[in-house]
């Protein structure tokens, strides 16, 4: 007994055909947007010449419970290791930040930092010609 195709070789499809390259730009747009769209939509970074302005979603948590650390041009907001929610971030802003004259402030859920911009300061000398 033989077997034997009925259908026309034209209709077959070749195991290892490319598949179409929509469902390839597909699954970058669902990549792109799942990881950024997530971070981005949590912070908001806004400044002006004095100040960065960032603003955290943080839900749920107190203001006993979080951690901010200034070091140089990076900030990071964390949780203590007993808060109902575990939350990280860190940023690196182009400007180093002045710790002292900076602010934080937690209202409906919202973390709100003011980072006072670390003037540069010139050291420049003038010495007298002999």
């Amino acid at each position: 007994m033989f077997f034997a195709t009925t259908a026309p070789a034209t209709l077959r499809r070749n195991a290892f055909a490319v598949p179409p390259r929509h469902l390839d730009r597909a699954l970058e747009r669902f990549l792109d947007n799942t990881f950024t769209a997530s971070s981005n939509a949590a912070a908001q970074l806004t400044q002006d010449d004095t100040h960065y302005t960032l603003a955290l979603d943080v839900p749920g948590i107190a203001k006993e419970q979080l951690t901010i650390h200034i070091e140089g041009h990076q900030v990071r907001v964390g949780t203590v290791a007993d808060a109902p929610r575990q939350y990280q971030a860190a940023y690196e802003l182009p400007v180093e930040i002045d710790s002292p004259a900076s602010r934080a402030k937690l209202e409906h859920g919202v973390l709100t930092l003011n980072l006072a911009k670390k003037l540069p300061v010139s050291n420049v000398t003038q010495i007298a010609i002999d």
